[in-house]
C-alpha cells in the first residue's frame, strides 16, 4: 500500500468521529433527528473505503471483496 492509502486508513476513524459529532450536534441544536441522519456515517465509511482501494492500486481494476 502506498502512502496515500496508509494516510486514508489512518484518518478513517477520526473522520468518522467528526461526522458522528456533527450529526449529533445537528440533532441537539437544530432538531434534526439522529435516527434520520445516521446513514451519512455509512456513506462516509463507503467513500473512505473506495478512496483507500483507489489509492492502493491506482489504474488497476479491483475485485469486490478481495483484500
Amino acid at each position: 500500500m502506498n502512502t496515500l492509502g496508509a494516510l486514508l486508513r489512518a484518518i478513517r476513524g477520526p473522520l468518522l468521529l467528526i461526522v458522528l459529532g456533527g450529526l449529533l450536534a445537528l440533532a441537539r441544536f437544530q432538531g434534526i433527528s439522529f435516527t434520520k441522519t445516521w446513514p451519512v456515517l455509512l456513506i462516509a465509511l463507503g467513500l473512505l473505503k473506495l478512496a483507500e482501494r483507489l489509492a492502493a492500486h491506482p489504474g488497476e481494476p479491483t475485485i469486490a471483496g478481495g483484500d
